[in-house]
């Protein structure tokens, strides 16, 4: 990396701040570029220190950036990727995709196909979950017979230093609500376990936490292979948690992804840990996605999660909304 080379940050929040880091810790000689996502004037003092503020993504286009990574709401994403890719600009762009299929059509997302993209759905960058998908794959399982995913986590606890209620994933109409907002899990699923067939869900607003967006999603997914997976979503459990359980006739397998542990259950109570490192530092998987970005743009790999990964992954979160609000089973053939 030199320092004629540049990042552009799209969006100056939590996450964007956190690519602003681990940029100059792992790229120290590269310029960093940042534009507000609502294209309000930033304050220096809202940046890390050596990121300059620029007015709009016209402006930022003039210094010619070569990577850009984009952390602004859902709704905007591909409308901002669209004028990226459009002159010639590698991008990282935070999941989801899109709020909407409508949205994703209407701001030009059929031109993102064959750009150098890479959908930031950082689970996958976990060395757990390799672990994981290694041992499903091997057949040691035996027949799958059955697989649950949970993931929940209360709300107010994500960021206790600000209004929750103000935050993206609580507004319907910056992206928020529990199925865009944890749609790693609907990546992370499919990637294991393939594409999904139909689908049932309830998805409600409880109430609780004053949103205008679901808040708990439960959901029955049955993959094109035949899997039958059990989904729960929430932001309500005091205590969080995050885990997949598979199934087999053989024994069991489950992944805790706060544990960071993959761990075997076989007959008669029998426990083997395949996978464990609780000191793993989760700010690991954002420099190896970093890393594998730019190995993305330079043409020396393909992306761990396409552009078309991530629309199906959009498509799901559709379909799971169209069961919860017809209280019927959807075939995803219907967004195809």
């Amino acid at each position: 990396m030199t320092s004629n080379e540049c990042f552009l940050i799209v969006g100056s929040g939590s996450i964007a701040r956190r690519h602003m880091r681990n940029i100059q810790s792992t790229y120290p000689q590269a310029k960093i570029v940042c534009v507000s996502a609502s294209g309000r004037e930033l304050n220096s003092n809202e940046l890390p220190s050596g990121v300059s503020a620029l007015g709009s993504l016209h402006d930022a286009l003039q210094v010619i950036p070569t990577f850009a990574i984009i952390a602004s709401p859902a709704p905007l994403h591909v409308e901002q990727a669209s004028l990226l890719a459009s002159s010639g600009v590698s991008i990282l762009v935070e999941k989801p995709l899109s709020d909407s299929l409508v949205r994703f059509a209407s701001q030009g997302g059929a031109s993102l196909n064959g750009k150098r993209i890479l959908v930031a759905y950082n689970l996958r960058f976990m060395p757990s979950i390799r672990v994981f998908r290694q041992y499903i794959d091997s057949g040691k399982l035996g027949r799958i017979h059955s697989v649950s995913c949970e993931v929940g986590q209360y709300l107010p606890d994500w960021r206790p230093d600000s209004d929750y209620r103000k935050n993206v994933s609580a507004q319907r109409t910056l992206g928020g609500g529990a199925l865009l907002e944890l749609s790693h899990e609907l990546d992370y699923l499919q990637w294991l376990f393939g594409p999904v067939a139909n689908v049932y869900c309830i998805a409600r607003i409880s109430g609780a936490l004053e949103l205008d967006a679901e808040d708990t999603v439960d959901a029955l997914l049955v993959s094109q292979k035949g899997y039958v997976i059990n989904l729960h979503m929430d932001f309500l459990q005091r205590t969080a948690t995050r885990k997949c359980k598979v199934v087999g006739e053989h024994a069991s397998l489950e992944w805790n992804i706060l544990d960071n542990s993959v761990v075997l259950y076989s007959s008669l109570g029998k426990k083997q840990v395949l996978y464990s490192d609780q000191e793993y530092d989760r700010n690991r998987m954002y420099i190896d996605e970093l890393l594998h970005f730019v190995d993305v743009a330079k043409g020396k790999t393909s992306a761990l999660v396409t552009i078309e990964q991530g629309l199906e992954t959009l498509k799901l979160v559709e379909a799971l909304k169209r069961s919860s609000a017809s209280g019927k089973v959807i075939s995803l053939r219907d967004f195809s």
